[in-house]
């Protein structure tokens, strides 16, 4: 009877130790079953392995992810993994749209965040221009007088002229004429300047006034005027003379050739200083002011930019490139750049002090653009956010974040389908504001063993 007692008493304690913690376990709910169908005491008796990338994919051994083909990872509890939390954090999760990131999750998502902050935001249009003569310095030699041509300074078009020295020389008997008038004036102005009678005084001044004139608009200019003078007796042949220094882009005359009143004889550009016609895309033109700097970049010249600003844009848009033209004044020192050259530009567009972000931080769900900000260590909340203007990298936030904010710049989208496994996430967000989330394609038949998932 005292053996019998030995063995009962110890048993009874076990069985009520058993029994006790059986009871602690099941009103804990480690009975309970979770989603993938599991509960906590099978998870703690048996290891799971599931896949980084693709958190639905749940195996009982190791193993590749039949969807990317991933080594699979064993699968650690959250509150295992993140250690203990706070009331108010376990409320945070519990809420529509925030996703808590266990360590192991935000290193293996490669998870990175950084501070909002106001920052300025330069942003560079990529064009291609055509080089084009400056047409305020472009002139056209003409013949001012009918005649014949003598003599031809210039005979080859690219042949560089000043507008000091004749380009030409032509013989007209109207212009002998006006100067053999002109030289008798002014010798009938001398014998009678003496005149004791005034208007005889004056008569002679106005004769040589008016062959002066007659004189000028045959294009002689008032030096050769005073060289008549001296010389007293008249020029057989009148120089031509340029407006400008400058090429020779166009040659119409040949010596000995007769030319009438008005004929062109050369035309004539300056090439110091160059237009070049940019095409600006109609999304871009917005962007582009008179007085920007434009860097001009030719493959000619690699590595050896040219600089200029916008002079004028046009008034109207090309219906067949859907483009604006934007002209740009430049220096072109030793007449590098020329004419009819294809070049591209690059125009330096200040954008203002804004919120700047890079482009990889904001989901586009194709309605609305989403950020997601840490508001505590290891949870994050999506926020709608309005950009504005983006360069390569860059964008411009106008609203829905404040300088300060963490936002995740990567893995943004581990992040958004952890949230749309737990029901919330940008997508599902859009059907508690009244949205209607698009329908799921139907699956592929024979795509993926259901057996390898645990929802």
């Amino acid at each position: 009877m005292n053996l019998n007692k030995k063995i009962v008493i110890p048993l009874l304690l076990v069985i009520l130790a058993a029994v006790a913690g059986g009871g602690w376990l099941y009103r804990a709910g480690w009975f309970n079953k979770d989603k993938d169908g599991h509960s906590k005491v099978e998870h703690a008796a048996k290891q799971l392995y599931t896949c980084s990338m693709h958190p639905f994919i749940v195996k009982d051994k190791p193993g590749t992810c039949p969807i990317c083909g991933m080594e699979l990872i064993k699968k650690v509890d959250d509150s295992a993994a993140g250690g203990s939390q706070t009331p108010e954090q376990k409320q945070q999760a519990e809420m529509l749209g925030h996703v808590s990131v266990s360590p192991t999750q935000r290193v293996m998502a490669n998870v990175a965040t950084i501070a909002a902050k106001q920052q300025t935001l330069n942003k560079e249009i990529n064009a291609v221009g055509i080089v084009q003569f400056d047409q305020s310095r472009q002139a056209k030699v003409t013949a001012w007088i009918a005649g014949r041509i003598d003599k031809l300074n210039v005979n080859t078009v690219g042949a560089y002229v000043s507008k000091d020295k004749p380009v030409a020389e032509v013989y007209s008997p109207d212009l002998l004429a006006t100067q053999q008038e002109y030289l008798l004036a002014v010798k009938s102005r001398d014998q009678l300047k003496n005149s004791p009678v005034a208007a005889i005084a004056q008569n002679g001044d106005g004769l040589v006034s008016s062959a002066r004139q007659r004189l000028m608009l045959f294009g002689v200019k008032e030096s050769q005027i005073l060289e008549l003078e001296r010389a007293g007796k008249p020029n057989i042949r009148l120089p031509i003379y340029t407006p400008l220094s400058g090429i020779v882009i166009e040659k119409m005359v040949q010596q000995g050739q007769y030319v009438n009143t008005g004929d062109p004889l050369f035309s004539i550009a300056d090439l110091s200083t160059v237009w070049v016609e940019v095409e600006v895309y109609e999304n871009e033109f917005p962007n582009i002011r008179i007085g920007q700097q434009v860097e001009i970049r030719s493959q000619s010249f690699p590595g050896r930019p040219f600089s200029g600003r916008i002079a004028f844009i046009y008034p109207f848009l090309d219906p067949k490139t859907r483009t604006v033209k934007a002209r740009v004044e430049m220096a072109n020192p030793g007449q590098k750049l020329k004419p009819d050259m294809f070049v591209n530009a690059v125009i330096k567009s200040p954008l203002g002090s804004s919120i700047v972000l890079p482009v990889t931080a904001v989901m586009d769900t194709g309605k609305r653009k989403v950020v997601w900000v840490e508001t505590s260590p290891g949870m994050f909340e999506p926020r709608d956010v309005q950009t504005g203007q983006q360069t390569d990298d860059k964008v411009q936030i106008l609203s829905g974040i404040k300088p300060g904010d963490k936002v995740a710049v990567s893995g943004g989208y581990l992040i958004d389908s952890e949230a749309q496994l737990n029901g919330g996430g940008s997508q599902d967000h859009s059907q508690h504001s009244g949205e209607k989330a698009p329908a799921a394609p139907p699956a592929k038949k024979d795509s993926l063993k259901m057996d390898d998932m645990k929802m």
